[in-house]
């Protein structure tokens, strides 16, 4: 069988196209990058954003990922074929899907369920590093053992998800000496909680320079609050990263690049807005 892979998203490096890819390799098929030009007997679309332009997706096209729903599943969990990306020098792994939390902004619970524990799958045999994509790690109740599997991997790890709320001295001891890619990621996401202490309390730990806090805006904040949160992080020298909750909107692009970009360090938000 000839299998093609459609890719609407080349800038990313998506494990289900390696899955797909592992599987009808090992059923002997041949599976290559999508052609238009190409006949398939199946052809595959996976989709992270929604706000992905599907148009050219063919109407015979399995199509899956949060970017088309939340439902469609593979009908087969197996290894990754890191070779479909031969520009690829990281390892992705996740120990466990879900979350414990049901944020209103997040698709994670109503996709994956509570949190449970999983097996992570193999590592990319030419990575460099390893790419923690848990939703949040720490919530993990098998975590310990996580983290004995990374450090006996070897490779630098890069943490994409830990709740600052969750962490204690014992936890914030092992991300201490556990070696690290990159910054750490935790996020501020509602206003309405102060976690100033909580990530106070992290830096105690690790240096400001190491830590890099999501902020999400456009979600039941207003802009006083979106310049609070900036203004706390910028305090306790972490790295803020704005987060849009509706990409469309004019003032929460203008705002994303005013933190984004840097400016928010030198120039005040009222005269970033000002008239030329």
């Amino acid at each position: 069988m000839n299998i093609g892979l459609m890719n609407i998203e080349p800038k990313i490096q998506n494990t289900a196209y390696m899955q797909i890819s592992y599987h009808h390799k090992l059923k002997g098929d041949t599976v290559e990058w999508y052609d238009p030009a190409s006949q398939y007997d199946t052809i595959y679309c996976s989709s992270l954003f929604r706000f992905t332009d599907k148009s050219d997706v063919p109407t015979q096209a399995l199509c899956g990922g949060t970017g088309f729903d939340l439902t469609t599943k593979l009908p087969f969990d197996c290894e990754l074929d890191y070779s479909i990306y031969p520009e690829c020098d990281r390892s992705f792994v996740w120990f466990s899907r879900g979350c414990i939390r049901n944020c209103a902004f997040c698709v994670v619970r109503e996709k994956e369920g509570v949190i449970k524990s999983v097996d992570p799958k193999n590592l990319n045999p030419t990575g460099s590093h390893v790419v923690v994509m848990d939703n949040n790690f720490f919530a993990n109740s098998n975590w310990k053992k996580a983290l004995w599997q990374l450090w006996e991997w070897g490779q630098p790890v890069d943490f994409q998800g830990v709740d600052v709320r969750l962490l204690t001295h014992e936890m914030c001891q092992f991300l201490k000496v556990t070696r690290r890619y990159k910054q750490i990621k935790i996020a501020w996401d509602d206003p309405r909680q102060n976690l100033t202490g909580a990530i106070r309390e992290l830096l105690r730990y690790i240096a400001p320079s190491n830590v890099m806090c999501y902020v999400l805006i456009g979600h039941n904040s207003t802009l006083e609050q979106d310049i609070y949160r900036i203004k706390k992080l910028r305090e306790l020298k972490v790295s803020p990263y704005v987060m849009c909750m509706n990409r469309q909107d004019k003032h929460q692009k203008k705002f994303q690049r005013w933190v984004n970009g840097f400016a928010f360090r030198n120039v005040k938000w009222t005269a970033f807005t000002a008239p030329q």
